[in-house]
């Protein structure tokens, strides 16, 4: 054993003990995971390839903990590139130093390296889940995290008659996704589309080579069993039904809601849905079904159309699957069916009861007001032209593109760095214009977009409300689902067309708004959210589609310490990865108007949808 390693054994004894007290404080429960990571062989649609994977296992391992509980998770990067693990929903209070995302938090755990993770549950109850945040990593490292209730106490419905864990994957049918994503990168070309949808790492019937490892799910009849969905597609929202069955969404991002009697659901890259489902229907089998929700204009075909799928077998010989038919769902809705995507996030409420009461902020402290675009960057910034533009695809927030810095903005904040990032991320657009206009001869100012590492700081405290407003630019609108690291927030308005601060504030469900981490900004629309700035650090906020948020629309928050121990960011950790600078190459910095011959490429020759 080389000196190095020993001491960056003792420094993790010194770490896990120390986190071990404060534990011991809060009352919760200790747990210890070993995640390896390294590339596996497999072979889905015909073809073999390695995928990097996390105990050899697609999806990954879940972790099963009570509410308030804290996790270590050791993380091993046996793999070839720099990845770093995020803990999707958990809010880990004063400990930004274990959310995980690579230059926000911290630097990658390179290969050959660990590093161990402190994940502090508190108030998050039901399903999250946890994934790769380094590039596209995560299509294939991610797995589900179970919260059961504390000890002594139950879920407010009915305690099933047992539980699921179903993880919605996207499969990459090319070689090497992280080589086809740095080459499109690279060359500003179309990021890589997926070739079908897993549940629980099965692609299913519909999918060629794929019948023989269909997942089989066993109900026994007139048992009621709790669907505990993750959606970890990269890119995509998805429908989700069950073949004549009905269901009842109870839980979302690690909350209770208002029961949801539907015959679909629809779950965001990001959220996670918990469903009731009753077997209830004439023994048989039955196909549980996933396909693509897809916002974007009709006009664009070019996304994934395949059905993953699983099958439901009611207890009984006589209705092995392999001899009877299965009874499709045709309670699934269509690709392109706006109709249901919408009529379903617009039932999502609070539980809002005594034991789960909401705590929605009245006196606003700060107001925002956010673009959510498609964007250009110029090739020449002094002579910026339609016919001069380097045609590089970018999204944006405000129109600043996020770019990647070469450490991480929380290491920069907590010691003082200057140069990394600036402070000024605006509330408000610079130029107000009809932003969901049908014209598609928009200004050249509009269109084009600047990269920066910019931020946006808040006192510990502040009681904040962000209007989200998607654009039309580029004929590029779609639903975007906005996520925000380290807070919930509360959902308290939503509509279509441009937000109007008289009377759309006037439709506020201050209430029983959804409670969640992660919410569609509708496509040409708008979406009101607030939250309390109660946890002190650096964190990520980003669009969900991986595909945007690589093209840039992404920001931080910085939420500085308040006047106690409880409400001041903890030191960090002694091991915390280096920044070697090496890495910092993802996303959208590296991008060049050039490909590989030398040709300039038009603005009209590229994909502009997500």
């Amino acid at each position: 054993m080389k000196d190095g390693d020993c001491l960056q054994i003792l420094k993790s004894l010194i770490f896990l003990l120390t986190g071990q007290f404060l534990v011991l404080l809060a009352h919760g429960e200790v747990h210890y995971y070993d995640f390896v990571m390294k590339e596996t062989n497999v072979t889905k649609l015909c073809v073999n390839r390695t995928i990097l994977t996390v105990n050899d296992n697609f999806p990954g391992p879940v972790i099963r903990i009570h509410k308030g509980d804290t996790v270590f998770v050791n993380v091993h990067n046996q793999g070839y590139y720099g990845v770093t693990i995020h803990w999707h929903g958990v809010k880990q209070p004063g400990n930004p130093w274990s959310d995980g995302p690579e230059y926000i938090t911290q630097c990658p755990i390179e290969p050959g390296s660990n590093f161990t993770y402190q994940v502090i549950f508190s108030d998050e109850e039901g399903t999250l889940w946890w994934h790769a945040h380094s590039d596209w990593t995560r299509s294939t490292v991610h797995g589900a995290i179970v919260i059961l209730p504390k000890e002594g106490t139950s879920y407010p419905f009915h305690t099933p008659d047992g539980d699921e864990v179903l993880v919605l994957s996207a499969w990459y049918k090319v070689g090497d996704l992280y080589d086809e994503l740095d080459e499109a990168i690279k060359s500003a070309s179309d990021l890589p589309h997926s070739s079908g949808y897993a549940i629980n790492g099965e692609l299913g019937d519909f999918s060629n080579c794929s019948s023989e490892t269909t997942n089989h799910y066993t109900v026994e009849y007139g048992k009621t069993y709790l669907l505990r969905i993750v959606n970890a597609v990269v890119n995509a929202e998805l429908f989700f039904a069950i073949a004549d069955h009905n269901l009842t969404a109870v839980g979302m991002d690690g909350a209770y809601i208002k029961p949801i009697n539907s015959t679909y659901i629809m779950v965001s890259p990001g959220q996670t849905i918990d469903v009731l489902f009753t077997a209830n229907q004439s023994p048989g089998n039955y196909y549980m079904a996933v396909r693509q929700f897809s916002s974007e204009n009709p006009s664009v075909t070019g996304f994934d159309h395949s059905l993953g799928s699983a099958i439901v077998e009611y207890s009984g010989g006589e209705y092995n699957s392999s001899s009877s038919s299965v009874n499709y769902p045709h309670n699934l809705p269509q690709n392109l069916d706006m109709k249901s995507g919408r009529e379903f996030v617009n039932r999502i409420r609070s539980l809002d009861s005594e034991d789960y009461p909401t705590s929605i902020p009245t006196n606003i402290t700060t107001r925002m007001y956010i673009t959510v675009s498609m964007n250009v960057l110029c090739k020449n910034s002094t002579s910026c032209s339609e016919q001069a533009m380097g045609n590089m695809l970018a999204t944006s927030l405000n129109n600043i593109s996020w770019v990647n810095p070469e450490m991480d903005v929380l290491q920069a904040y907590y010691r003082n760095i200057s140069g990394i990032y600036t402070e000024d991320f605006p509330d408000f657009p610079s130029i107000m214009y009809n932003f969901t206009s049908d014209y598609d001869d928009y200004d050249l100012n509009l269109v084009v977009t600047n990269q920066a590492t910019k931020v946006k700081v808040l006192e510990y405290g502040e009681s904040v409300e962000i209007v989200f407003q998607g654009t039309t630019l580029l004929q590029g609108s779609v639903n975007h689902p906005m996520h925000l690291h380290g807070h919930s927030f509360y959902v308290v308005g939503l509509g279509y067309g441009n937000f109007n601060n008289e009377t759309d504030p006037q439709t506020y469900n201050l209430v029983d708004p959804p409670k969640i981490n992660t919410f569609g900004v509708p496509k040409s629309g708008w979406l009101t959210i607030r939250f309390t700035a109660n946890n002190p650090g650096v964190w990520f906020w980003h669009c969900h589609l991986d595909r945007h948020m690589t093209w840039g629309m992404n920001t931080a928050f910085i939420v500085k310490n308040g006047g106690t121990k409880e409400s001041t960011l903890r030191p960090p950790p002694s091991y915390m990865p280096t920044c070697t600078g090496s890495s910092a190459t993802g996303h959208i910095r590296t991008r060049n108007s050039v490909d590989d011959e030398g040709k300039d490429k038009s603005l009209h020759s590229l994909p502009l949808y997500g």
